[in-house]
């Protein structure tokens, strides 16, 4: 009978293998259509939906649209750094550190609060797929840079600008030389 070798058995992490081959593409293409798409939405045929909601609708389209967006801009992030360290332009102890500034946790109203029926379907249907992509990349971030890089655990108070990290992120993800 044989027996497993227990000393030289590596196992094989999944989403490294999808993120550090050229499998990632497609995911990388997803996101940043996502991206497009609730861009060209909210600013087109959303504004116009915002506009018949009730004061209720409209509240909640508002706040649940900075989620969106903020959700979005984070795994296109992530995504932009995963990019760069396939491609060489950054190694990966470099996405390591700079992945630190993104946040996979941007949550979502939910189905009951008050006014979600009055939502543009639409809407709620970017809004679904964002909260489903933003799940797969943080499994997949967890999955390769374990549990602890999820979130920065900074509390928000010491951090001075998230905005600024955002684009000091990209600035990183997007230097040459």
């Amino acid at each position: 009978m044989n027996e497993p070798s227990t000393g030289s058995a590596k196992t094989v992490k999944l989403a490294e293998r999808r993120v550090f081959t050229q499998s990632f593409k497609p995911l990388y293409q997803e996101g940043m259509g996502l991206v497009e798409q609730a861009a060209e939405y909210l600013d087109g045929k959303g504004r116009a939906e915002a506009k018949k909601l009730s004061r209720l609708g409209a509240t909640l389209y508002a706040a649940e649209s900075m989620r969106l967006t903020t959700r979005l801009m984070q795994v296109a992030s992530w995504l932009l750094l995963q990019r760069a360290a396939n491609s060489g332009e950054m190694t990966r102890d470099q996405v390591a550190s700079e992945k630190s500034k993104v946040r996979l946790d941007t949550a979502s109203a939910h189905d009951e609060a008050a006014g979600w029926a009055e939502l543009p379907k639409d809407f709620l249907d970017l809004v679904t797929r964002s909260l489903r992509l933003q799940a797969l990349v943080r499994r997949m971030d967890e999955e390769i840079y374990g549990s602890d890089a999820v979130v920065d655990m900074q509390p928000a108070a010491r951090r001075p600008n998230p905005v600024s990290d955002q684009i000091s992120l990209l600035n990183t993800a997007f230097a040459r030389g």
